[in-house]
């Protein structure tokens, strides 16, 4: 199941990213995501289902737009590798 949302865009948003709506409402998505999962919102699988993308692809993604694609910091990664 799916919900269809509509914004309306000024007609020059489009060539912001020089694309075709269609292109700009995809990037759209894949930045939200991407931002969400940013700042822990989600997970890196919700995320690339909200993209609408595999999650191989939403990390190829990630690197684009230079998000980290670990969540944990380097203190929290080192807790948790000594406490296994």
């Amino acid at each position: 199941m799916s919900t269809q949302i509509t914004i309306d865009l000024p007609d020059d948003a489009f060539s912001a990213l020089r694309s075709s709506p269609e292109k700009f409402v995809q990037e759209m998505r894949l930045a939200a995501a991407a931002k969400w999962y940013e700042i822990g919102l989600v997970s890196q699988s919700k995320a690339a289902e909200l993209a609408g993308v595999s999650r191989e692809s939403f990390l190829e993604a990630l690197s684009r737009l230079r998000v980290s694609p670990f969540q944990q910091t380097p203190d929290e990664l080192s807790e948790e590798l000594t406490r296994e």
